[in-house]
């Protein structure tokens, strides 16, 4: 399903819409002032987005080192190649009949893990990584102040990308973490574990992403949700429209490089945009969404070429190409579909056009063409 269809019921739902706009307004609120008080803001920013880009330029030496942090503090490592190798890996790690909690995070949410909040006497738990230190073996989640205690027997899903190489590092992305994401100057409350549990390290297309020398800049996400809070298409749509577990304008960027650009959801969500540049303005650690959005709507068109039989739009565009090519044809054409559409317009506009156009016309009039064109009216002075 495309995203513009997934997103029509949420559209036609005007209770849904104000409560986005008030909660994206109130974030934006917090976030603002969070970051006016630190003036080395902008130096932070600078900072975080090195340390990803170094991570991700060495992830596999970090991976290495996070492994055996962990083996070596008594936890084991897992490593699943989809989100249905985890899921399998989850539940038989935890059997049917284990009462365990599920800390939801955007990583358990993409696999498609499901479960209750956790309670004073689970005896188990499965636990979205917020970070790992790689070089302690460290699970860091950062909370909302609930003051979360882990139990005895753990699991941590984390994707490939969720970790640091240090504590040093780890510093950096907590300040922006909890600026950018809580609009505070801190976390309330970060919880931490080392070693003593079960890892799950999620591929699921992340290795595909990083050989992309463009499209890897979205790996440097640390999860804080500005983009949406300040995404025009979001506060309208809300996350269901989007993949799980990536919604908003970093889901419309990493789904179709995770997914590919075929399927119709993943090839419409770089479309799923404005290109306003909000989203790139408010990333604390720099990510050039706005580019990313342009890249992958590239490859969406060129994935669209290769096909057999080209798709209506590429028909169309190909006959506009023809027709400007050459300054006389262009005229003539513009002439004439000029003339059919002023035979469509009532009291000056155009409500409705025929086929695939009348996808303009859905939500916007058009105004009639004028009886002279521009062209010919400056031939004629």
């Amino acid at each position: 399903m495309r995203f513009s269809d997934a997103a029509r019921p949420e559209l036609g739902d005007p209770r849904g819409r104000r409560v986005r706009r008030r909660a994206a307004a109130d974030a934006r609120a917090r976030r603002t002032e969070a970051v006016k008080e630190a003036p080395d803001w902008e130096l932070l920013r600078e900072a975080g987005a090195a340390i990803r880009d170094r991570t991700l330029g060495d992830l596999g030496t970090h991976l290495e080192a996070l492994e055996a942090a962990v083996l070596d503090e008594g936890g084991h490592v897992h490593w699943a190649r989809d989100a249905g190798e985890a899921r399998r890996i989850v539940h038989r790690l935890l059997p049917a009949d284990t009462e365990a909690a599920l800390v939801r995070s955007d990583v358990t949410d993409e696999i498609g893990l499901a479960g209750g909040e956790p309670g004073p006497h689970t005896k188990a738990a499965v636990v979205g990584a917020g970070f790992l230190v790689a070089e302690t073996g460290t699970l860091v989640v950062a909370d909302r102040g609930e003051g979360l205690t882990f139990p005895a027997a753990l699991v941590v899903v984390a994707g490939l990308e969720d970790m640091v190489p240090d504590w040093a590092d780890l510093e950096v992305l907590l300040q922006l973490l909890s600026r950018a994401g809580a609009g505070r100057p801190m976390h309330p409350a970060v919880a931490t574990r080392t070693g003593e549990f079960e890892l799950v390290l999620v591929d699921n297309g992340r290795t595909k992403v990083l050989a992309d020398p463009v499209g890897r800049e979205a790996l440097r996400c640390v999860h804080c949700s500005a983009c949406s809070d300040v995404c025009p298409v979001f506060e309208r749509a809300g996350p269901r429209p989007y993949s799980p577990g990536r919604p908003g304008p970093i889901g419309a960027v990493l789904t179709p490089q995770v997914h590919g650009v075929e399927a119709p959801l993943a090839a419409s969500l770089p479309f799923a945009s404005t290109l306003c540049g909000a989203c790139g303005d408010v990333c604390p650690v720099k990510i050039d969404i706005p580019g990313l959005l342009a890249h992958l709507r590239g490859r969406v068109v060129e994935s669209r070429r290769a096909r057999p039989v080209p798709t209506p739009e590429l028909l169309l565009m190909r006959g506009v190409a023809w027709s400007m090519a050459d300054q006389r044809r262009y005229e003539r054409t513009l002439v004439r579909r000029a003339r059919w559409a002023r035979l469509l317009a009532r009291d000056g506009k155009i409500r409705r056009l025929p086929g695939l156009l009348g996808k303009w016309t859905d939500a916007r009039d058009l105004p009639a063409p004028p009886r002279q064109t521009f062209r010919a009216w400056w031939r004629a002075r």
